[in-house]
C-alpha cells in the first residue's frame, strides 16, 4: 500500500472542498494558511472538513479546543472525503460565543462509500472559533 503525502498540494484555483462557491485559495485555503480566521462556527466546520480533505492535521489540531485536543488526529490513508452537507445550525454567528453545526460528510474508504453524521459544538476561545466536541 502506498502512503499519500501528509498534505497533498491543492491548486489554489481548484474548487473549495467545503462546497461553497469559490476557489480553495479564496475560501478554506486562507483559513488553513492563517490569512483569515473563521468568522462563524459553520465557516470553521467547513474549513475543518476541507482540512480533512487536504490532510492538514496541523490546522485540525490548531482549531480544536485546547482542553479536548488529542495529540494526533490520525488521518486515515485509505479514506477520501467526497462531499459535505450542512443539515442545520444553531448560534455560531459573529455575535455568539457558542454554536452547533449538524452535518453529513461523505467519504470512500478502501473503495466503500460511507458517511459521518455529527452535530458538532463550537465555542470561542480567546476570540477564535474552535471545535469542542460532538453534541
Amino acid at each position: 500500500m502506498s502512503r499519500r503525502p501528509r498534505r497533498p498540494p491543492v491548486p489554489p484555483s481548484s474548487p473549495c472542498p467545503c462546497g461553497l462557491p469559490g476557489s480553495y485559495a479564496d475560501c478554506c485555503g486562507r483559513l488553513h494558511d492563517g490569512r483569515a480566521p473563521a468568522v462563524t462556527a459553520e465557516q470553521l466546520m467547513r474549513s475543518r472538513y476541507s482540512a480533512f480533505v487536504v490532510r492538514d492535521e496541523a490546522y485540525l489540531l490548531r482549531t480544536w479546543a485546547a482542553d479536548q485536543r488529542p495529540a494526533r488526529v490520525g488521518l486515515d490513508d485509505d479514506r477520501t472525503w467526497t462531499g459535505l452537507e450542512i443539515l442545520g445550525r444553531t448560534g455560531g454567528s459573529a455575535f455568539h460565543t457558542v454554536g452547533t453545526v449538524d452535518f453529513r460528510a461523505r467519504y470512500r474508504d478502501a473503495g466503500e462509500a460511507g458517511e459521518q453524521r455529527e452535530n458538532s459544538r463550537f465555542v470561542r476561545a480567546d476570540g477564535a472559533w474552535v471545535y469542542e466536541r460532538p453534541v
